[in-house]
């Protein structure tokens, strides 16, 4: 098959996951409108919190710490994947696999196209309420002025929603084994919403227990691309931090790609 035609094929599934995302635009829209409420939430704590303090967190400003989290609600509306693993979880359990099976893709690659199909119209469906946001809270954007910055934030955005979506991916990959992954999905995604920075930025968490949450995979899932972008890691921590990063990546791929041959093998093929 030539390079052409695999394009073609491929962004013909692309295709599809921005048609089915769009079947659901204002389900997309209204989860994004109210999930802005719990920011300013936090943007109220936060200010409750600065009050007490001589001003600077940890090395953050009151203004940094909004920044910080505009930031995080940015990245999480464009790499964060939506219910994914509970789609990929229903075509195993349902035998709806089967049919995939016979088809010429594959399937990590099929879902994957699936999933930036879907970012990138539900990127587009709730754009208007996040300028909203980011215009409401203008006076603490501190956008980075070198576009060699943007550039290495683009990398490392793209590195998380990799590792992103190849979490969520080995998460379905469950299936195979077990009849409901709800319970494992939900104890992971604890741990993930409390160690990726959705909470706090992870550079206020000192000594070892800094060092060692900095070699999970966690936090290049939401806080280092911030940080990135922030001009919070700079040098030899960037580079380092980009490298871990990618690391996680292949691993995750790895762990993806392990799960789906072993479930495959075991998979009863329903439906065909």
């Amino acid at each position: 098959m030539t390079i052409h035609k695999i394009f073609d094929k491929y962004r013909a599934i692309f295709s599809i996951g921005l048609q089915n995302t769009f079947v659901y635009r204002w389900n997309f829209l209204l989860r994004s409108l109210f999930a802005l409420v719990p920011l300013f939430g936090t943007v109220f704590v936060w200010r409750s919190i600065y009050a007490g303090t001589s001003g600077e967190i940890a090395g953050y400003s009151f203004g940094d710490m909004v920044f910080y989290f505009l930031i995080v609600l940015l990245v999480d509306n464009l790499i964060t994947p939506t219910e994914d693993e509970w789609q990929i979880a229903a075509e195993i359990r349902e035998g709806q696999l089967s049919s995939f099976l016979l088809k010429p893709f594959d399937f990590l690659a099929y879902r994957s196209c699936i999933f930036v199909g879907s970012r990138f119209l539900y990127t587009t469906v709730t754009l208007v309420p996040v300028i909203g946001v980011f215009w409401l809270f203008r006076q603490y954007l501190q956008w980075p002025g070198h576009l060699t910055t943007w550039g290495v934030f683009l990398l490392s955005l793209v590195m998380a929603g990799a590792i992103q979506f190849l979490i969520a991916y080995a998460l379905a990959m469950l299936a195979f084994w077990i009849l409901e992954i709800s319970t494992v999905v939900f104890i992971l995604y604890s741990f993930e919403y409390f160690l990726s920075g959705k909470l706090f930025p992870l550079d206020t968490v000192p000594g070892v227990a800094g060092t060692i949450l900095r070699l999970l995979p966690f936090p290049y899932e939401v806080y280092f691309p911030v940080a990135v972008l922030m001009g919070k890691v700079e040098g030899n921590s960037l580079w380092n931090g980009l490298a871990i990063q990618a690391i996680w990546v292949v691993l995750t791929f790895l762990l993806a790609r392990g799960l789906w041959m072993a479930g495959v093998k075991r998979y009863e093929a329903v439906g065909i």
